[in-house]
């Protein structure tokens, strides 16, 4: 294994292709820009996502704590100060879905995805500027969790409410979801963002929830298989859903890196085996070319698209398998779907990766660059990651 030219490669995907065309989509105004087209185009009077500007928040501020460049810092700011402002509720609590460009309320439905990515962009800011007021906005939300979306009696919580916090119909994270009372895409992002705030704020509260979300992971989430239950009902009753090789082997090496977070040997000893058995399966929908397909459907049957954020947990997953599992071939594996990244997703003219590679090895240009979910995050976390683990 050539480390120096992965380490390289990575490094260089970071700040010359990621980082770059994020930081021109910053509107002058206030906030980034919504959407941006396969080609590049922004734009600029397209709706805002509250995914989409948590994580720019997130990414902007992991990239300063590892790279020391100011202008990222500038733009975690800049990307703060319009979320705190428009995307917080300071009527009920808690961040909205949606808004105009110009920041008016748009979608004020309370998903519980939502205010994990907020905590967790607030979170990470707050690492590198010790705001006091982004810290304590984090804090707010995570107790607004806590009071709303919390089911004290089976556990786990609520996949979403109404702005008000009343219970809300459809409950459905996106048109690629079903309606369910609990997913695992959200809790496992709750688990996450809990996970950053208490590197900040090691309250003894936040750590029994942290505690609770990891169990739930390991007793209800996770299947005798290997692979993630995707739906629920309530009681955590399962609901039908097919395989996400990505959240596989994505929450393989979460939930670990989580228990690490709270540094209690016991969660660590009890979530390691989990984490083995979900890479493992994870790595079931590895294809000869190293690229991970998508999914298999509740219906059995398979879309063997390469989609970017598949493909960067693929990387993490498997390095996180190398180091922490002594899985030899595991580094081996990130590196061939790290050059298939390299060779077919990555925009080496525009910038930033392609949405996916469709089976007939066509690059899907349907979808934006930019948008409600394509985001600097799977692929920004999974450069800072590789220079993390081979620190």
């Amino acid at each position: 294994m050539d480390t120096g030219a992965f380490l390289e490669g990575v490094r260089s995907c970071l700040t010359d292709n990621i980082l770059p065309y994020w930081l021109a989509m910053k509107d002058p105004r206030g906030g980034f820009h919504g959407e941006a087209d396969a080609d590049g185009s922004i734009r600029y009077d397209a709706p805002r996502g509250v995914i989409l500007n948590a994580r720019i928040i997130w990414a902007f501020s992991a990239a300063y704590a590892e790279l020391h460049n100011r202008k990222y810092l500038i733009a975690a700011v800049h990307a703060c100060d319009w979320f705190l402002q428009h995307f917080c509720d300071h009527r009920y609590g808690g961040v909205y879905w949606s808004l105009t460009s110009d920041g008016r309320k748009l979608d004020s439905k309370k998903q519980l995805y939502a205010q994990g990515f907020a905590i967790y962009g607030l979170s990470e800011l707050y690492k590198v500027n010790k705001d006091d007021s982004v810290l304590r906005n984090a804090i707010n939300l995570y107790k607004v969790v806590e009071t709303f979306f919390a089911d004290k009696e089976h556990g786990g919580y609520t996949e979403a409410l109404a702005r008000d916090f009343s219970p809300l119909d459809d409950m459905s994270l996106s048109e690629h979801d079903i309606n369910a009372d609990k997913t695992m895409n959200s809790h496992l992002h709750l688990l996450e963002a809990y996970a950053n705030l208490y590197r900040v704020w090691p309250d003894e509260g936040l750590k029994a929830a942290i505690e609770q979300l990891l169990d739930i992971v390991c007793t209800r989430i996770i299947g005798p298989d290997g692979h993630l239950r995707l739906y629920f009902n309530r009681d955590w009753s399962v609901l039908p859903g097919g395989v996400s090789y990505g959240h596989d082997i994505e929450t393989s090496w979460l939930a670990l890196e989580c228990a690490f977070a709270i540094m209690d040997i016991d969660a660590v000893s009890r979530v390691r085996p989990f984490a083995l058995a979900m890479g493992r399966a994870g790595n079931e929908g590895l294809m000869p070319d190293g690229s991970m397909r998508y999914e298999l459907l509740a219906d059995g049957s398979r879309d063997d698209s390469r989609q970017w954020w598949v493909q960067a947990e693929t990387v993490v997953g498997n390095l996180w398998l190398w180091k922490y599992h002594s899985d030899p071939e595991g580094a081996a594996r990130a590196i061939a779907c790290w050059n298939y990244i390299r060779e077919r997703l990555l925009d080496k003219e525009g910038g930033e990766w392609w949405w996916a590679v469709l089976p007939d090895g066509s690059i899907d240009t349907e979808h934006p660059k930019a948008g409600f979910w394509k985001c600097p995050y799977h692929n920004a976390r999974m450069c800072l990651q590789v220079l993390s683990l081979f620190r």
